[in-house]
């Protein structure tokens, strides 16, 4: 699902921006974040440097707002009959998969946020810091080195597997 998004993405945009802001702008995306734009970056044929640098910032820039402000939002956002549905399914959704933030916290949120499966990654982990009133202090460690592990995992997946199969 990421990949064909990434592909719709870059499809319509890779003509009219810049490279390297279709990636950042796919890498602060929900869903896409960092994966989305290592994967763009890498069939954008943008440097791997390059790339983790723009990747790294375009999927963090949004967590510390996450982290202060999704409550209040949410809270907001659940007076009204029209998102009370969205918010609750988000909730609900966000909270089945906090068990195992919630017992091992830094770990916990680390691994989550670390590993890139769906489903997982720096703004949901953001939102299950802030519904488990994790603080901003103690979330943003565990997800800053979560986004630098995934990083390392998808440069595998997106720059070095593809080099390595070219080579045989």
């Amino acid at each position: 699902m990421v990949e064909s998004l990434v592909d719709w993405f870059t499809g319509i945009f890779a003509n009219v921006l810049p490279a390297e802001l279709v990636v950042f702008l796919i890498s602060i995306m929900p869903i896409l974040e960092l994966r989305g734009g290592l994967i763009a970056a890498a069939l954008l044929n943008i440097p791997i440097v390059e790339a983790v640098c723009i990747c790294i910032v375009g999927n963090l820039l949004p967590i510390p707002f996450i982290l202060l402000l999704i409550r209040p939002i949410f809270n907001w956002l659940k007076k009204t009959s029209l998102f009370r549905p969205m918010v609750g399914r988000l909730e609900s959704k966000a909270m089945g998969k906090s068990d195992k933030i919630r017992r091992y916290e830094f770990w916990g949120l680390f691994i989550f946020v670390g590993i890139p499966l769906p489903g997982t990654g720096a703004w949901t982990g953001a939102l299950i810091a802030s519904m488990l009133n994790i603080s901003i202090k103690r979330a943003m460690p565990p997800i800053i080195l979560g986004v630098g592990m995934a990083a390392v995992i998808m440069c595998f997946f997106s720059y070095f597997l593809p080099w390595l199969l070219t080579q045989f």
